[in-house]
Parts: structure tokens; sequence; C-alpha cells
């Protein structure tokens, strides 16, 4: 049975699943270049072309509000494919923990979704945070908090605590991550800004609209947002992130909490997905508080993965398959480009370990994108974790923010030697940070608070793991600084001419195709 689920909202994207199985995904961003793209109109394009009348049994709509717009295109593709039609936009939240349960392993989990902006519940209240208690065959909400929206009454949610935050410092809300490496530059203090009683302490805030959304701002704030982060004036703006990130790490930690006292003697398994689930300082404060609990983060957190989720979730309901089929890789978005036209200077591993060790930015491109946010060598800038000066060298190339950190990828075999791994072996998505062990050896990749955010290499991941062992058969290190192949507000590189567009609009000095052996300057 073949199910498509489509994914309308931010991160908009169209996957395919076939007998429980991911056999297409697409995400907008990568074809219109513009960053969270919301209309997956170029990827519905792509489906039709891939499919044709009789291959689809089954389409599902993922979008998270009642959408004029998404129930035109679900019209459209169940016209298209003579197929049968369903309607999530009720469930969200289902939506992203059923690809999260499905691609931990796991045969029963608490799946917590933390999440800005879930599906309305009725005429006012959305989903915020919701545990869902999960086992193949059965799905119950153990736990949801709602954030409440009309003319006279609205509150916050976790998340939208969290971009109070991002607000301040004049960024996107869906830029989070960007609050969250400011904040390792703050200070903590007494003060309790958010709960009260346990609770969000909704007194503190108002909402303002704001691109015809609401968005949360802190009372005791307002007014004294920034447009631009400096080294002169960031003291400020880092410690109200500081407090935003620990606060609210601590009350996920109460939910994580209450779901263990409930459900432990059977239960031992969490799942934490949700724009929230990309936070890895946060997800590293959970493995670190909670060391009996098995956790898996799920990398295609965002909105993205909601086509992915919605069409696992219609493809179960509709045949009774218990089985589950796990996603062990991000490596499946979109097509896989030829480069067997693209020029340059022959090249080897060998020799792009040399300019590494000259200290050269090197570009890599090869295989299918990455589906997720985070770069894990397919589409990725490689440097010198050694080099002190890596990060304001990255930042020019990148044209991104002072403050925020750069993550690293190291052999498998290597990690516990430089970092704590919380009793973990592997990191493979760079889903949590760890405290670095040996800091004066990896100073580039390493950030203020001494954590970095790893990605974990075994023999698996091809000529990644041979660039890597060979630059540690020369320097001694099995690590390097490992950061997204696009410049700042850009989406990542999705064709061999946005690799080359990142080479030429900046000062990277290579672009590396290991298919071809070719390396352009």
């Amino acid at each position: 049975m073949r199910v498509i689920g489509i994914s309308p909202a931010h991160d908009s994207s169209v996957a395919v699943i076939c007998d429980g199985k991911l056999e297409k995904f697409y995400k907008e961003e990568r074809f219109t270049r513009k960053k969270r793209d919301n209309k997956p109109i170029n990827c519905i394009h792509k489906i039709f072309c891939d499919y044709k009348k009789g291959e689809v049994d089954a389409v599902v709509m993922a979008s998270p509000t009642a959408d004029a717009y998404a129930d035109t295109e679900l019209d459209l593709v169940a016209k298209f494919f003579d197929c049968q039609s369903f309607n999530m936009n009720s469930a969200h939240h289902l939506a992203h923990a059923s690809l999260a349960f499905n691609n931990s392993g796991f045969e029963k989990a608490s799946v917590f979704v933390i999440d800005r902006n879930g599906s309305y519940l009725n005429k006012f209240e959305r989903e915020a945070e919701t545990i869902f208690d999960y086992e193949h065959g059965s799905i119950e909400i153990f736990y949801r908090n709602t954030s409440y929206e009309s003319k006279d009454k609205n509150t916050a949610g976790i998340v939208k605590v969290y971009e109070t935050a991002t607000k301040l410092i004049n960024q996107p809300i869906l830029e989070n991550g960007k609050t969250m490496g400011l904040a390792a530059y703050g200070k903590d203090s007494d003060e309790d800004l958010f709960f009260k009683e346990g609770n969000i302490n909704q007194d503190l805030f108002f909402f303002d609209s704001y691109d015809t959304d609401l968005i949360c701002t802190n009372k005791k704030y307002f007014g004294k947002e920034t447009t631009e982060v400096t080294k002169d004036n960031y003291q400020f703006y880092a410690d109200y992130a500081y407090q935003v990130q620990k606060q609210t790490q601590e009350k996920i930690a109460e939910l994580i909490q209450y779901s263990i006292d409930e459900t432990w003697d059977h239960n031992k398994n969490i799942c934490i997905t949700g724009g929230y689930g990309l936070n890895v300082v946060a997800n590293s404060y959970f493995v670190n508080k909670f060391p009996n609990v098995n956790f898996y983060f799920e990398p295609l957190a965002d909105d993205s993965g909601n086509s992915i989720g919605a069409a696992l979730y219609i493809y179960k309901k509709l045949t009774n398959d218990s089985n589950s089929y796990p996603i062990d890789t991000t490596f499946f978005h979109g097509d896989k480009y030829s480069v067997s036209g693209i020029g340059g200077d022959d090249t080897s591993v060998e020799e792009i370990v040399s300019l590494l060790i000259n200290d050269k930015s090197i570009g890599i491109f090869q295989g299918y994108s990455e589906a997720g946010p985070r770069s894990l060598g397919n589409r990725s800038i490689l440097f010198d974790a050694r080099n002190p000066n890596a990060k304001d060298i990255i930042n020019r190339i990148k044209k991104r923010e002072w403050y925020r950190p750069f993550a690293c990828m190291v052999l498998e075999e290597d990690a516990s030697e430089y970092f704590d791994m919380m009793g973990l072996k592997s990191s493979p998505y760079m889903t949590i940070s760890f405290k670095c062990k040996k800091p004066n050896s990896i100073p580039g990749v390493v950030h203020v608070d001494g954590s970095c955010r790893i990605q974990t290499v075994s023999r698996k991941d091809g000529v990644i793991f041979d660039l890597l062992t060979k630059f540690k058969e020369k320097t001694g290190i099995g690590i390097l600084l490992n950061t997204s192949l696009n410049l700042a507000g850009d989406p990542l590189a999705e064709t061999p001419e946005d690799a080359l567009n990142v080479l030429k609009n900046s000062e990277l000095d290579c672009m590396w195709f290991p298919e071809s052996g070719k390396l352009a300057k």
C-alpha cells in the first residue's frame, strides 16, 4: 500500500510511504530556496511526476489548522490519483508522535511532543505540550497542555515562553536555535521569571500580532528588543536567554518525572519531538538527569517530518500493520544528482586532509541531501577543529552571528575520549550536546559553556569515515568542524548548482565532490 503525506505549514514537505517504508521525501524550501516555505507546490509536482493513477492508495493532509488552501491541495492530489483522502488538521501532535515512535524502534514509549502551535482542539485552544502513551496498535493521550488564543485572552505554552527571548533579539520566532546558542553566554539568577506554583506564570506575558501570527512577549522586557546582538550589548540578552533555556527545560523535566512516576513499572522509553526536540542543550540535560531512561530524540522533530508521520499513521490505520520501520538515516531528501559534468581538479581523500590541515575550508557535496535541519556530511562545510580561530573564520564564510556555536563530526570509537557521553555509545544525528573533556585540543568547536553538539561517525558512513580516519592518522585527532552547506538565511544546498553558488558567493576555499573525485575552487 502506498500513502502520500502532505505537510503544508512552515517547513512544508511531501512524503510517500510504501508498505510502511519511506519511498520519497521532498521539502519545498530546497526547490524555491525560500527558507521554511509553507506551500509545497513543487513537492506535489514532483509526486505527480513520480507516480501515476493506480499507484497511490491514499493521501493525507497534515496541516496544523483548518486551511482552505491545504484542503484544495488535498482534493487535487486525491483526484489526480483517484485515491482515498484523509485530513489530520486536528491531529498535528499525533503526526509528530507517529514519526518519532516509528523511528525509535521501541515497542512502547511515552512520546513527548513539545511544540509552539499544534492543532486547534476547539475554537480557541491549541495543542502546546502532549504526551502520548504509544505502542503498536494503541495510542492514548497521557497528558496535554494547551495554549489559548482569542480576542480577549491568550496564554503561552512552553515553546512560546522560549520565543520571548528570540523576539527580544529580533530574530524570527522559528529561529529559537539562535537563542539556545546565546544562552550559554548568560548568567543565572534566582528570579523565577516564568513559573508560579509549577505552572507558567501567564501574568508575565502578552501577545502582539506579527506577520499574521501571535507572538509572545515578556511584559518586563517590552520595548527592550535589539536590532543586533553585539559583543558590547549581549549580556542583557544572554542573561534572559539563559533563564528561558534553564527554566523551560526544567519544566519539561518535571513532565518527564511525572511520566516516569506514572508508567515506570511498564515503560522506561521516552521519545522527544516537536520543535523543542531540536534543543540539544535541553536534550543533554534530560539524558544527564534521567540516566535510567531510554531516550530517543527525533532528528526531524520540526514540522518537516509531519508529512512522514501522517502518512505512517494512515498506513497503519488502513493496514493494521504492527511492524516498525525505523528510518536509520537522514540522507533521504529529494533526488541524487549527477556531478559528472562538474569541472575542477582531480583530488583524493589524502589531498583533502592536507588542505584541512592547512586551514582550508572545504564544502562537501555527495549523495542524497540530509532531510533534517542538521548537516551530517552530504551537504557540509568542514574545517580543522584544532584551529582556535575556526569559529570566526567559518562565521565569516557563512555570514552568521558571532555567538552561535559549531558542531563537529567525530569517529565513534573516539567520542568518549573527547566528550562526556553520559553513558551513550553514539550520537549520529547531532541531537544532543556533550561536555568536552579536552577543549584545548579542539577549541574550534567547543562553545563558551564547554559543550559541543556532535555527530558520531562509523564505518557505514563511507567517505566521511575515511576522511576522519586519514585526518586522525595525520594529526592524532579524528574530529572536524561540521556545519551546513549554506549561507545565513538560505536553506541547505540541494543541487550541485546550489553548492557552487555557496562557493561563488562566500570566502569558502573549495567544494569537494567525492563521487567524481573533483575539487572546485
